[in-house]
């Protein structure tokens, strides 16, 4: 672990890897709950987390600097579903990556659970991890100049779901009519990180197909079809 000073009142914790940014990332969180440490914002992201808003950074970096990180607790709390029909142009050259058919890639990765590792790119842009690393895929060698808003895309170990049109890189697999960023609701943003997600199968005309699982609690609130479980 290295500990950065950003500015007056701000640290920038590097560590090695994704897994070691999301336990530090909960960790964190665990110690503003408990009254521990006082700091306004605790920002993840790929193997750093920021911390601003901090009255004593100094002590705090000592502080960290001489602690051991718990692994991150198993997953709780709220799981957002999100209805995607698996219908990307990239998803046979995925199938093919991963030496399976496309169905098989709909029922991998619909099998999965995710969660927000950090967010970023866009407003309402998490990056999702869950898939074991035989699944890690190329990004595009010529990104796209628009992909459209609600699409599925892998990238690396990651998937993300784009939430408005643009530029983008990424393999698509699949879209979703779930509206990830909405400035007229509160909070903002859909997925942010640490949320539990998972990705339910849905036939073009928005309806499971026939042996797929829908969730008990999905609905629909006039911006897309979400499912909070």
């Amino acid at each position: 672990m290295r500990v950065l000073p950003v500015g007056d009142s701000a640290l920038l914790v590097e560590v090695s890897s994704g897994d070691e940014a999301q336990a530090l990332h909960a960790e964190l969180l665990r110690r503003r709950a408990e009254g521990s440490i006082a700091v306004r914002e605790i920002v993840p992201a790929a193997r750093t987390v920021l911390l601003d808003g901090l009255t004593d950074p100094v002590r705090l970096a000592s502080e960290l600097t001489a602690a051991d990180v718990p692994p991150a607790p198993p997953r709780a709390g709220e799981v957002v579903d999100l209805p995607v029909r698996y219908d990307g142009p990239d998803l046979a050259d995925v199938a093919a990556l991963w030496g399976v058919t496309e169905q098989d890639v709909a029922r991998i990765h619909a099998g999965t659970e995710f969660r927000v590792a950090f967010c970023g790119f866009a407003p309402g842009f998490g990056y999702l991890t869950g898939l074991p690393p035989q699944y890690d895929v190329p990004r595009r060698a010529t990104p796209r100049t628009a992909v459209p808003a609600g699409s599925v895309a892998l990238a690396g170990p990651y998937t993300g779901v784009y939430p408005h049109t643009s530029p983008g890189g990424w393999q698509l697999i699949g879209s979703t009519d779930a509206v990830l960023w909405d400035h007229a609701r509160v909070p903002a943003a859909l997925l942010s990180p640490g949320t539990r997600v998972r990705f339910v199968p849905v036939g073009t005309d928005g309806q499971s197909p026939v042996g797929a699982d829908r969730p008990d609690t999905a609905r629909t609130d006039g911006r897309g079809p979400v499912g909070r479980s």
